[in-house]
């Protein structure tokens, strides 16, 4: 196993582990990363007892459908931006009463960049037991490395969220 997927599973057996815990609940809506967040914490055991649900909305139709994202938002900001991926994770948040959420939204690449928002532009929205924050990072690299490194930044920041809550 690559060692990047080493460390990822770490990560999330930390996250996994903390949360069983605390008796506590994540949830996920992924678009640039395509499930991987989701099935990073699923490679934990034990992780059923913590993820509610996940969800993939990679077109903005599934964003308004499933998470409850305003077309407006969508026409205004786009999809890669921090109201998106606030209204992605208010609206998980919500569908699943977790009292984690995590949403993504970003350009992997390697076309869809602009000088406003380059190939490596990522989102992502966290729900902490009703406080909502939204952070943009800005990766480098391949398509997969994008994706590598959404999923270790955001699931190393959800976890310092629910240590510091």
């Amino acid at each position: 196993m690559e060692t990047g997927m080493i460390e990822l599973n770490k990560i999330a057996e930390k996250l996994v582990n903390k949360l069983m815990e605390d008796k506590l609940t994540i949830t996920t809506a992924e678009s640039c990363t395509g499930g991987m967040i989701a099935s990073t914490i699923v490679n934990v055991p034990g992780a059923s007892y913590v993820l509610n649900e996940a969800i993939v909305t990679y077109s903005n139709d599934a964003k308004m459908k499933y998470l409850g994202v305003d077309n407006d938002s969508l026409d205004t900001y786009g999809a890669v931006s921090e109201e998106v991926a606030r209204q992605m994770v208010e609206g998980i948040a919500k569908e699943a009463k977790a009292d984690f959420a995590i949403a993504v939204t970003g350009i992997a690449g390697p076309d869809g960049g602009t000088i406003e928002k380059p190939v490596g532009t990522v989102y992502a929205g966290f729900y902490c037991k009703g406080r909502v924050e939204v952070k943009r990072y800005n990766f480098n690299g391949d398509r997969y490395c994008i994706r590598i490194s959404t999923t270790k930044e955001v699931l190393n920041d959800i976890y310092d969220m629910i240590i510091n809550q």
